[in-house]
């Protein structure tokens, strides 16, 4: 039984048998559990969590800037805030550590209710070096950078130097030790390690150490697992060879930094990833980031990096092909889904329903803050309130929920989609059932309507739509989502429409995941499927076959 299992049984005995403790326990820490199924919970105070995140932008952490942070935190209806911690912030002079931002920070989160997951810019941050102290930075002979097939630097730290590893480590420890002493009631639940570690541009490091041990057989424990046949990297890995080897070894070297920063507080820890083409076998290196935890490397890294929680994908794709691809690589029961960053536009906010619906822990849109930073293209032109309020209505309806939410994602089964351009229909089955997601519908008719053609759904060519859904039992589902349609059929040959609605409610859960009806969905509003409107609307269906 896992840790919050046992917990909701001890509190239900307790009240069964009328006992009362004297005192409230002291906060757990925060976990990642998984069931017997490969489902995944992020568990807080003893239950699970379901991350409504926000990150910010690189460089608003400094407490000048966290005003404009939290108001649009607020505006967005967010319960987590992802915001980065630097190495050379922290440690600017080597050996004297400064913890003025972090402690300012976990003051303002607790006054505002909001939970923190802190990204540490150590070695690594976009595979360069700009957030690491100037100590470092300054001093190539003691903190080598990786060489390129000429022999040049790069911006990246060498993940080949033990010295930087052991620098990066200390600072590291430093910090998780500070809120060790200060944070007993884990504010931050959860801490990133680097930030797309790995370097863009090259296949591989070049520099004497990474070569020695290029040429050097495969780690027996790496070469055990792949199960192929062969000693070199290129005999195990063949074309992806040089980035399968950057993965090992910069994974070794993040695991021993998290292994350390566990020892003394043992928080989650993630890794993102800076991601490559999904439908392409082998990128061109210009626009990878050799070393990162990208989709084909993630076996690697989780043989190389045991002290790492989860691996995660940063994306910035308005593609919903690549995007639902990414969510089903990063979705294992070997590794929990999170979303750690997303682009910050529209568009991208309907990928919240495709990943609750793959019980995602968490969803994190990036650059979340009214300091008029914007990194267009990748994201919105523009932080307006349109933007915002494309979240914002659907972390509003999730907000009072979540962990209800997070409760029921732990233990059924899921299901999410977006819409997709051009819009097609999506199908899943669930046993005897099967659900199909259709999108730019009017509430009422179908293509076959002839107002359909001469006055098409306003959301025609908009980015918008998706929806979530959870298989309570037989003939039981939660949905929630927007601008989409649903219709059930039965799976069997034949009886595709032998079946019929028992209730269709809206409504809402509460912490423990228990239904709270509001009101009975009947006649125009289940006659042509279930029309999900612009503004979110979570739904109990429960079905009835006929034969």
């Amino acid at each position: 039984m896992s840790g919050w299992r046992r917990l909701l049984a001890a509190s239900v005995c307790l009240a069964v048998s009328g006992h009362s403790v004297a005192a409230a326990p002291q906060p757990s820490l925060p976990a990642i559990e998984s069931d017997a199924k490969g489902r995944h919970a992020l568990i807080v105070d003893g239950a699970p969590f379901l991350m409504l995140g926000a990150q910010a932008n690189n460089s608003s952490n400094d407490a000048s800037v966290l005003p404009q942070v939290w108001d649009t935190v607020e505006r967005l209806h967010a319960n987590t805030l992802e915001m980065p911690v630097s190495w050379e912030q922290v440690e600017p002079v080597e050996g004297r550590f400064d913890f003025t931002f972090l402690d300012t920070l976990l003051a303002q989160a607790r006054t505002r209710n909001i939970r923190l997951v802190l990204l540490w810019f150590g070695t690594w941050k976009n595979g360069g070096a700009g957030y690491v102290p100037e100590w470092v930075r300054t001093n190539l002979k003691r903190f080598p950078r990786k060489l390129d097939d000429t022999g040049q630097p790069l911006s990246a730290l060498s993940p080949f130097s033990r010295v930087t590893l052991e620098a990066d480590r200390t600072a590291f420890t430093a910090m998780m030790r500070h809120l060790a002493a200060r944070d007993a009631q884990n504010t931050v639940i959860m801490v990133q390690v680097e930030n797309e570690a790995g370097a863009f541009g090259i296949p591989r490091d070049r520099s004497p150490a990474a070569d020695k041990l290029f040429d050097a057989p495969v780690p027996a424990q790496l070469a055990a697992r792949t199960k192929r046949s062969g000693k070199t990297w290129r005999d195990l890995f063949g074309p992806l060879a040089e980035p399968a080897f950057m993965s090992w070894y910069t994974a070794r070297y993040i695991d021993e930094i998290a292994a350390a920063g566990k020892a003394v507080k043992s928080l989650p820890m993630y890794c993102n990833a800076a991601l490559s083409d999904p439908f392409a076998a082998v990128s061109n290196p210009k626009w990878i980031s050799s070393g990162s935890p990208d989709w084909n490397m993630i076996d690697i890294w989780k043989a190389a990096a045991p002290h790492i929680d989860l691996v995660a994908p940063d994306i910035y794709t308005r593609d919903w092909r690549r995007v639902d691809a990414y969510l089903a690589a990063y979705s294992r029961p070997d590794n929990a889904l999170f979303v750690p960053e997303i682009g910050n536009a529209a568009d991208y906010a309907r990928f919240f329903w495709a990943a609750l619906g793959r019980g995602a822990i968490g969803y994190a849109p990036f650059g979340m803050d009214a300091t008029g930073y914007v990194n267009y293209p990748l994201g919105a032109k523009a932080l307006d309130p349109a933007t915002i309020d494309a979240f914002s209505s659907k972390y509003a309806v999730m907000a009072p929920m979540a962990r209800g939410w997070a409760r029921l994602a732990a233990t059924h089964d899921g299901w999410g989609v977006a819409k997709d351009f051009p819009p097609a229909d999506q199908s899943h089955d669930f046993g005897d059932w099967r659900v199909t997601a259709q999108f730019d519908r009017w509430f009422i008719g179908d293509e076959s309507w002839t107002f359909v053609k001469t006055d098409p759904s306003p959301t025609v060519g908009q980015p918008v739509g998706g929806v979530a859904m959870l298989h309570i039992s037989d003939n039981e589902f939660i949905v929630i989502g927007s601008d989409v349609r649903i219709r059930f059929a039965r799976t069997a040959t034949g009886r595709a429409d032998r079946w019929q609605y028992l209730s269709v409610e809206e409504g809402k859960l509460d912490d423990s995941g228990k239904w709270i009806a509001k009101r009975m969905w009947h006649g125009d509003q289940t006659d042509y499927g279930i029309n999900l409107p612009s503004v979110p609307v979570m739904l109990r269906v429960r079905l009835g076959r006929l034969n």
